[in-house]
């Protein structure tokens, strides 16, 4: 790929870690948010453990969505610790760094500046081809490099807005039936009321019936005698 007459100027040394930075960053602005690349093999540093040995060791994968962001300064930090440490390049999360990086002959660059710093034998892996089907597997994921992470916030978002509007006539459905339950309670409990007194009123009756007709079979025999 012909490399881009700005490419040149975003490439930078510090601390011991290879940088590739927008064209318009500047060594002050210590805040911004990058990713750690294997340039010889073509992944995105995920994390990092330890070896055997306890020396550190990032870990890596061949996709630019599962790679993690990281600050410039941890970033560093951990490519200058790392046991292979000139097979990294600390790359600004920034549109036209990424550009520059992708297609602009930066991922060229760097290779030759870490080859010419430790020398190829000591860069480690087999050097992956940066060809054009390469680099479209790595970054077929990509999106807005500013966003942070890569992909996960937004998809992350997405799921979460999509949850609540499934949650929301969810709980409607959900709150219905208590709803139900309690006027049909009302219900019941109304019609067991005009039941209940239905039943009394109709005993009272029966009672009073059976009162009076007591009464008259007991005044019956005193009518006989007299």
């Amino acid at each position: 790929m012909p490399d881009n007459t700005l490419t040149p100027d975003c490439l930078h040394r510090i601390g011991g870690a290879q940088l590739f930075m927008s064209p318009t960053w500047t060594p002050e602005q210590k805040g911004v948010k990058v990713q750690i690349v294997d340039v010889f093999a073509l992944e995105l540093a995920t994390g990092y453990s330890k070896d055997p040995e306890g020396r550190l060791l990032l870990s890596s994968e061949p996709s630019v969505s599962s790679g993690r962001t990281w600050s410039l300064a941890k970033a560093c930090q951990l490519v200058r610790n790392d046991r292979r440490p000139e097979r990294w390049v600390v790359l600004h999360r920034h549109k036209k760094a990424w550009g520059l990086f992708w297609v602009g002959g930066g991922l060229d660059q760097c290779r030759a500046a870490l080859t010419a710093a430790m020398g190829i034998e000591q860069t480690g892996g087999a050097l992956v081809p940066a060809t054009p089907e390469a680099l479209l597997r790595l970054i077929l994921t990509l999106e807005e490099p500013e966003v942070e992470p890569v992909l996960i916030t937004k998809i992350k978002k997405q799921k979460k807005a999509a949850d609540e509007e499934e949650e929301e006539p969810l709980n409607r459905h959900q709150g219905f039936p208590w709803k139900a339950v309690a006027i049909t309670s009302a219900v019941w409990l109304a019609a067991l009321g005009l039941l209940g007194a239905s039943l009394t009123s109709q005993l009272q009756q029966q009672d009073q019936r059976l009162q009076q007709l007591i009464e008259r079979l007991e005044a019956r025999p005193n009518t006989v005698k007299q």
